[in-house]
Parts: C-alpha cells; sequence; structure tokens
C-alpha cells in the first residue's frame, strides 16, 4: 500500500488526514521529491483512461499551451507529459495491492478500507 500524490494538495492533505484520523498507516510517495516512472505511470494506465488520470481541471493543465493540451490525445503523449510536470496527475493516487484509486472521497476510502 502506498499514497501518491504531493503534499502541499489540499485533497492530498484530506486524505493523508482521513488515514491518520482511521489509524491508517501507509507510506507516502512525494510526485515532486521522488517523481514518477514510466512503468509506474504504464501500470496505472492498464487500470484507468489517460484522460481519468491526468488532472485537466487543475492549475497545471490550464498553464499548458493550447499546443500542449492537444498533443495529449493517447497513453504515451499522457505519460510523456506526467513524466515532465508530475503536477499534472489526478491526486492522490492511492494504491492498494495493485489497484489504484484516484482522488479522495471518505466513501471511497470508507470502502476501501472498511472503516
Amino acid at each position: 500500500m502506498k499514497i501518491y500524490g504531493i503534499p502541499n494538495c489540499n485533497t492530498v492533505k484530506k486524505a493523508r488526514e482521513w488515514l491518520a484520523s482511521h489509524h491508517v498507516d501507509i507510506p507516502f510517495h512525494d510526485f515532486k521529491k521522488a517523481g514518477v516512472s514510466e512503468a509506474m505511470l504504464s501500470a496505472w494506465l492498464m487500470q484507468v483512461s489517460w484522460d481519468k488520470l491526468v488532472n485537466r481541471q487543475g492549475t497545471t493543465w490550464r498553464q499548458l499551451s493550447d499546443e500542449q493540451k492537444a498533443a495529449v490525445t493517447d497513453n504515451a503523449s499522457a505519460i510523456r507529459l506526467m513524466l515532465e510536470k508530475p503536477s499534472v496527475i489526478k491526486r492522490p493516487v492511492l494504491d492498494v495491492d495493485g489497484r489504484i484509486e484516484l482522488g479522495f472521497s471518505t466513501d471511497s476510502y470508507e470502502r476501501v478500507f472498511g472503516k
């Protein structure tokens, strides 16, 4: 089990607070400090589509040029973008035994952790 994200992201903060308040201790992987790998992103893209994994609502996406946005059309181009700008990845990514959950909601975490 591991949770991936960026520490100053509000959604990541909420997820980590929920985990702490429910005594779920899992490692945190900081995208900015520890990075992401192509293999990791490819594995995630086997479970979710690139347009779910790329956060097109966030600041990083909005700051891209129209050309950069238009260039993201498939897994390969999404991986290139996420490797270059990990903050464009939907956060947090919760990995539980190889199965991932994107984002945070109390309902989904209660379901995953049976709390």
